[in-house]
């Protein structure tokens, strides 16, 4: 007869008794503090739910924070960036570091900080005062400088958009030194000073080129960056087309409206994932 104990059937085992409430008032189970910051590493994204609005979310994920070792903290930082390929919640942890342990927070400030975007983020948790300090400090500082000086300078024009704070309010907060002649021309294009034109980047000249009229082709710049100007239905159309899918997802009423699918057969594709996507199918 096999081992009654080790081969007991599940429904036998007595069940834990709940613990604590949920938001509904039924009886739950209590998570750890750890548990809760995974949770909310992996779940939340700060806007308003059911039952928690995002100031009460927040609230919750620096008190559990205050609950558990940096070391966890700086682990959950990573994972929810590389795993869970949340925004919001690992620049805050990552914030949350620079305030508690200097050390893991220079550890794993690049593995969450990845891109432009979560560098502005990370720029305005910081100095909203929500993890206890304003301003960024003097390793944040050098970090965010270090972060700037590996990355080239297509790269960071290719992402400069955005506001509050954008790429030029980071450049006056760090104050970082350009060591070539086309960085320095670059970050003085940015911060609008005085800069040599000759030695931007090709691809910021070929932006003002096309800005100032004396270039007819439309640079292959992200949407954003381009949607804002004085565009014909010719430009529209090659905007379109150098489109990714997802910016033509978000964007087919746009492209409508500036007669992207009136245009000859050369949009045919184009207009084939606009009724795809009337039709409810999800890709293309």
């Amino acid at each position: 007869m096999a081992n009654k104990t080790l081969f007991n059937r599940f429904f036998e085992k007595p069940v834990p008794k709940t613990n604590a409430i949920n938001f509904e008032h039924a009886p739950a189970y209590k998570l750890s503090p750890k548990q809760t910051l995974a949770q909310y590493a992996a779940t939340s994204c700060f806007n308003n739910t059911f039952y928690a609005d995002a100031e009460l979310q927040l609230k919750g994920v620096l008190e559990v924070c205050a609950a558990v070792e940096p070391e966890f903290i700086a682990r959950t930082a990573v994972y929810a960036r590389r795993h869970s390929c949340m925004k919001d919640m690992p620049a805050l942890l990552c914030a949350v570091l620079a305030a508690r342990d200097i050390r893991l927070h220079e550890s794993v400030f690049e593995k969450v900080v990845d891109d432009t975007r979560m560098l502005r983020t990370y720029v305005q948790i910081l100095r909203s005062g929500v993890v206890g300090r304003k301003s960024l400090g003097s390793a944040p500082k050098r970090l965010v400088r270090r972060w700037l000086e590996a990355r080239g300078e297509e790269a960071l024009f290719r992402s400069s958009t955005g506001t509050n704070p954008s790429l030029a309010d980071i450049l006056k907060m760090t104050h970082p030194k350009p060591n070539t002649a086309s960085r320095e021309a670059f970050y003085g294009y940015l911060l609008e000073r005085k800069y040599d034109a000759a030695a931007l980047p090709a691809a910021v000249r070929g932006y003002e080129r096309f800005k100032e009229g004396e270039q007819t082709e439309v640079p292959d710049l992200p949407f954003m960056m381009l949607s804002s100007l004085p565009l014909s239905q010719r430009d529209w159309v090659q905007i379109a087309e150098n489109a990714s899918w997802q910016t033509t997802r978000m964007n087919l009423n746009t492209f409508a409206r500036h007669g992207v699918f009136a245009a000859p057969q050369r949009c045919q594709e184009l207009r084939q994932v606009r009724d795809r996507v009337a039709e409810g199918h999800g890709t293309v």
